[in-house]
């Protein structure tokens, strides 16, 4: 009888150091996109200072297809144990589940969060030859020109072809979708007079605005932005509550060890708080966000149910 009730003591003994030992070999972060952009250069921003807190080398994992979902998927079936982290944003934990309801995953069910890293506002961009300078303008333009006005996105589905069906839905306008292979393809053609209007993230137009081969009218966010101080909002100049932007945090796989999750939670706010850290993100339009999981979990739900919403009220299809 001693034998067996020591074994089971033994086994129990055996475990708790070895995860109080955590991280003992090096986490990866899934990024669900290819290299190069908003959400692969948050990733690695956060990676050095992740590596440091944490006592590992952090490995950045581009795992990019299908919008994102295809990477997402991969971190929400990965083994729960705390070696895989996947970067979410409001593009793989909110909009895609609006719009696919059979994906592969549930957002709320299948992840454990920890902290919102990031908010990107949207900036509302039309080619300086279209005659509106405020949203005030555009939106009578739009309304004088029904379906004539030209809008890219970076593709059906994504956040700026949301942000602009949100924008037509609260204003009433009829905006011809013109949807490009990404975000890049979208930019020259915007520059090039070929489309009239983009609802982009900040991060990719800011250098084209500040030069002037872009006009911008408004940022999407409730506030302005840090990187564009004197660009209203579109809240603030004709469209009272429109707030649309793309969120970043880091998330494990459900069933992650509680004490792991707080490990990687308290780790993560310790680099959001360095200077460098929110230096890196402004650089590209970037602001930092710290949150608690309860905060980040409760960001996915309401921003779910919001395009959720959207999708039943418009019939959003995917061209």
């Amino acid at each position: 009888m001693r034998t067996t009730i020591a074994i089971p003591f033994l086994l129990v003994a055996a475990a708790a150091p070895a995860l109080a030992a955590y991280p003992e070999k090096p986490i990866r972060i899934i990024v669900p996109y290819v290299p190069g952009g908003n959400i692969d250069i948050t990733a690695r921003t956060l990676a050095p200072g992740l590596s440091e807190a944490l006592g590992q080398t952090i490995v950045v994992e581009n795992r990019g297809g299908a919008g994102g979902t295809i990477g997402t998927e991969v971190a929400a079936k990965a083994p729960a144990d705390g070696y895989t982290l996947l970067l979410g944003s409001s593009g793989t934990l909110t909009n895609s589940p609006a719009l696919y309801p059979k994906l592969g995953y549930d957002p709320l069910r299948d992840f454990a969060t920890t902290s919102m890293t990031t908010v990107v506002p949207i900036v509302i961009e039309t080619h300086p030859s279209v005659p509106a300078k405020s949203v005030r303008e555009f939106i009578a333009l739009a309304k004088a020109r029904p379906d004539r006005i030209s809008m890219a996105s970076a593709g059906s589905g994504s956040s700026n072809h949301l942000a602009g069906a949100l924008f037509q839905s609260m204003t009433g306008t009829r905006l011809i979708h013109v949807p490009y292979k990404g975000s890049g393809a979208a930019l020259v053609d915007l520059m090039g007079g070929q489309v009239d209007v983009f609802f982009d993230q900040l991060s990719s137009s800011i250098s084209y605005i500040q030069s002037g081969k872009l006009r911008a009218i408004a940022v999407t966010t409730l506030k302005r932005s840090q990187q564009l101080p004197e660009l209203q909002t579109a809240h603030e100049s004709g469209v009272p509550g429109y707030d649309v932007s793309t969120v970043t945090g880091i998330v494990l796989p459900a069933a992650t060890p509680a004490d792991i999750v707080a490990k990687v939670h308290a780790a993560l706010l310790k680099v959001l708080r360095l200077k460098t850290t929110r230096d890196s993100f402004a650089r590209f339009g970037a602001e930092t966000l710290e949150s608690t999981p309860e905060e980040f979990t409760k960001f996915i739900r309401d921003d779910l149910a919001k395009w959720s919403k959207l999708v039943r009220e418009t019939g959003i299809k995917l061209e």
